[in-house]
């Protein structure tokens, strides 16, 4: 056979076998796996990419009769049914018999788990086909990250009965884990918002199945029921007066009183609300923002990179900063009901990263070039809200910080 000229021609070249597969859903998983090509190589709108492509397909191989080409058509009309010209193609003549049943899934379970931190949580739900034709019961699996705000990783697979059995028995062997029915659009919104994010990634996350079965997945999420508006809305950020509330009450929690905290002397103030204004800047550099969700994995992201690479701290500050973080985070897991090996866990993670966090304090390694030029002026006595020093000692290093920045 000759080399295929046109990506189109690649794919049917590749799909040439598909009507010799066992079920519609053996054909949907190759035709995701096929799209996921076009997926893992755009560089932005990953989703909108495989549309786009889809709908090319379509009008490329309009004029194509045999069996593979009509069948295939169908797989990519079922796999992404808002593609231009999706809803006008049929299975030719000559399809296997399970192509009418492509796409033709319904719900027959949502459930969803994770860490008690709050870290992760998989979202899990089952299909099974119209008619058993289609092939079998099978489970979607997402993974979304709330540290990073996206759908990380994702799954379509089965045995469905053994993936459920599965999860359930992990999370119940771990304290650290829960397992729970899921409300199906509830699941939709929340997945659907983070593969948002992840579809205009730069970069996908390594290894995997994110690409392969990105396609599957969006045709399953669309059999879930829609969200409410509110479903699908931004998290809000804090209003100055919230923030004030926090606080104020965290000030007067017994995790203060034990990290000593509420009687701190006059000239530490300052300090004190400073570091708690971090904390909460933090939280809301967050895609998911929550200033009561801390973790080991949170405060090592906050104590050993953010505040490093955001905050120019000087020495009360720095010693600080780790009480306040320890007292936040216990106040913090109270405030949500984390059992208290899991407060206790964090508390020690935190402990333990002070010494690392005191080393990069003193190297400032991992300043960024704006965060290390206002460390240095600071340093050499200037008056950040003093235009005319500011000026000057821009001026004076004007060389220095070109030599930086490059």
């Amino acid at each position: 056979m000759a080399t295929p000229q046109t990506p189109y021609e690649a794919v049917l070249h590749a799909a040439r076998d598909v009507t010799r597969l066992d079920s519609a859903l053996d054909a949907e998983m190759l035709g995701a796996a096929l799209l996921g090509s076009v997926y893992a190589v755009a560089e932005t709108d990953r989703e909108n990419a495989v549309r786009e492509f889809v709908a090319g397909f379509l009008t490329a191989t309009s004029r194509r009769r045999s069996a593979a080409a009509t069948t295939i058509r169908a797989v990519f009309a079922a796999l992404v049914p808002d593609a231009a010209g999706a809803t006008r193609v049929r299975p030719g003549a000559y399809a296997p018999a399970w192509a009418g049943q492509l796409g033709r899934v319904h719900l027959t379970g949502a459930w969803s788990y994770g860490d008690v931190f709050g870290d992760q949580t998989s979202y899990l739900a089952t299909f099974a086909y119209d008619d058993d034709e289609g092939g079998a019961e099978h489970a979607l699996v997402a993974l979304v990250d709330h540290n990073i705000g996206i759908t990380k990783d994702v799954f379509v697979g089965g045995p469905a009965a053994r993936i459920v059995e599965q999860a359930r028995e992990i999370c119940t062997e771990d304290e650290f884990t829960w397992f729970r029915t899921e409300d199906p659009a509830r699941m939709r919104a929340e997945v659907s918002r983070h593969l948002a994010v992840t579809d205009d990634l730069g970069e996908l996350p390594a290894q995997g199945s994110l690409a392969t079965d990105r396609a599957l997945v969006g045709a399953r999420l669309g059999v879930l029921p829609a969200p409410a508006p509110a479903a699908t809305a931004d998290v809000p950020q804090l209003t100055d007066e919230a923030r004030t509330r926090l606080i104020r009450a965290f000030l007067a929690s017994p995790e203060a009183v034990r990290f000593g905290l509420d009687r701190v002397a006059d000239g530490e103030l300052a300090s004190l609300h400073f570091c708690l204004g971090l904390l909460l800047d933090h939280a809301a550099s967050f895609p998911d923002a929550d200033p009561m969700r801390w973790s080991p994995t949170v405060a090592e992201l906050f104590l050993l990179d953010w505040v490093h690479r955001r905050a120019v701290l000087d020495m009360d500050d720095a010693a600080m900063l780790p009480r306040v973080l320890r007292g936040w985070a216990a106040y913090a897991a109270r405030q949500r009901g984390l059992p208290a090996a899991a407060a206790a866990r964090t508390d020690g993670a935190i402990e333990e990263m002070i010494p690392e966090f005191a080393r990069l304090y003193s190297t400032g390694e991992r300043r960024s070039p704006a965060t290390a030029a206002v460390a240095q002026l600071m340093a050499d006595g200037v008056d950040p809200d003093d235009p005319a020093a500011l000026d000057a000692w821009i001026e004076a290093n004007r060389h220095r910080l070109s030599d930086e920045q490059a």
